[in-house]
């Protein structure tokens, strides 16, 4: 990997498919290997409420972006809107699970609202840090990227949390545009799951160092724990649009180590957590 960033990926900044009109002849090429690629990015096409299933995905057509100026941390106000908007309602689904779907939320509205802050502490740095580390590392590239919400998917999750109190949910992804070779493309996509790897290890250390006897912190680590373990592991999936199947693209041996590293989160989580904790 190239040691230095290309200075010009901190042009970009606004939302490239709001302006696919405007036919600006530079762009920012990011490198990996020492190849430049050519001239031309890949762009994530698609309507509108769909980027879950568009997410990194080539386009059908080369097509060009403006370019814009920006840092690399730049959050737009529709991606903030996008990013809470979802926030918003996973923490609404996993409420709804708190009680066992709506009518358990009915009967007792203080446990409804008890487990929402509960789990948005637990479960949501899970959610939204691993997809600022797509976007992070797509950025670090060269490349434009931004969360967008699926309303589609976010309002599916919320419905089948309320009807039977099971969280499943599409709440959006990062969109990416920019020029990235197969190794960059492939550790953008690895970015996510790596994350939730590092929260698990995070709440590990935690219980080991006996801090998790606190009754509050007993309370989030084990959602935490679980949250990050299945999150991370069910990325790592190779198919659609999961992480799994751009890094299984990327590397068989990237995939596999860290499709092993994820499911051990899971079993270690089911098998040992509880001794841990007791």
């Amino acid at each position: 990997m190239s040691g230095k960033r290309d200075p010009r990926a901190n042009w970009l900044d606004d939302d490239p498919f709001e302006k696919m009109n405007n036919n600006s002849k530079t762009h920012t090429r990011a490198r990996d290997d020492g190849n430049w690629r050519k001239p031309h990015i890949r762009v994530v096409t698609g309507s509108a409420g769909q980027p879950f299933f568009r997410a990194f995905n080539s386009p059908s057509e080369n097509q060009r972006i403006p370019v814009h100026k920006g840092s690399i941390w730049h959050f737009s106000k529709t991606e903030v809107e996008h990013l809470t908007r979802a926030t918003v309602a996973f923490t609404i689904a996993l409420a709804f699970m708190s009680t066992g779907g709506i009518f358990g939320a009915l009967s007792s509205p203080s446990s409804f609202l008890i487990g929402g802050v509960i789990y948005f502490i637990a479960i949501s740095p899970a959610f939204v840090l691993h997809e600022l580390a797509h976007k992070f590392a797509a950025r670090n590239y060269g490349c434009w990227a931004e969360f967008r919400a699926d309303s589609g998917g976010l309002r599916f999750g919320i419905i089948l949390a309320a009807a039977f109190g099971i969280v499943f949910m599409a709440p959006g992804a990062v969109m990416v545009a920019g020029n990235t070779t197969k190794s960059q493309f492939g550790k953008i996509a690895l970015a996510g799951p790596v994350t939730n790897v590092v929260l698990w290890l995070l709440g590990l250390m935690i219980i080991l160092l006996g801090l998790a006897q606190y009754s509050i912190v007993e309370i989030i680590i084990v959602p935490w724990m679980w949250g990050n373990a299945i999150l991370g592991t069910f990325n790592m999936i190779p198919w659609g649009p999961l992480d799994g199947k751009k890094i299984k693209t990327w590397s068989h041996t990237m995939f596999y180590f860290w499709a092993i590293v994820c499911g051990s989160m899971v079993w270690f989580t089911l098998t040992e957590l509880n001794g841990l904790m007791g």
